[in-house]
């Protein structure tokens, strides 16, 4: 079965090559023109430490730094950051009287719903551009693309 080698390689035919790069291409391109015509006022590690820390309530620095894939203090100067614009709170871990777990504040839930707005009204635009038959395929490719976003075991 076509895959992934360890290496990281690509197993499968020339075509399956080139859909990879091609789709590699597209989405990173596409991720980031919406980042730069946003122009949000978060910069990326911020936007998606408030996005992990939504998604999996409340947590300790270091849980959030493994997430992110960055180091115990690269978060915490991230946390810094947002706290002092009011996006989270941090609250005294249950389980560990010297740990502290941070969590959403209304600001930081608020911050968020606004990037997502205007990045999918960014998109709508880009999407007003395309015919019929190009978003009838798009909405076609929806449930693969989803399925790609699935980690292997």
């Amino acid at each position: 079965m076509p895959g992934s080698g360890k290496d990281g390689a690509v197993n499968g035919g020339p075509d399956e090559v080139e859909l990879a790069a091609r789709l590699r291409l597209v989405v990173g391109r596409l991720s980031r023109r919406i980042r730069i015509d946003g122009r949000e006022s978060l910069p990326p590690l911020q936007l998606s430490a408030l996005v992990t820390v939504e998604e999996r309530g409340p947590l300790r620095l270091s849980e959030l730094a493994r997430r992110e894939g960055v180091s115990v203090p690269t978060m915490s100067r991230v946390l810094t950051a947002l706290d002092e614009q009011g996006l989270v709170v941090r609250m005294p871990d249950p389980q560990d009287a010297r740990g502290v777990l941070v969590r959403l504040s209304e600001a930081g839930e608020q911050r968020l719903a606004q990037v997502r707005s205007h990045r999918t009204a960014l998109v709508a635009r880009r999407l007003e551009r395309l015919d019929a038959a190009q978003r009838a395929s798009l909405v076609a490719a929806l449930p693969a693309l989803e399925a790609l976003l699935i980690d292997e075991p």
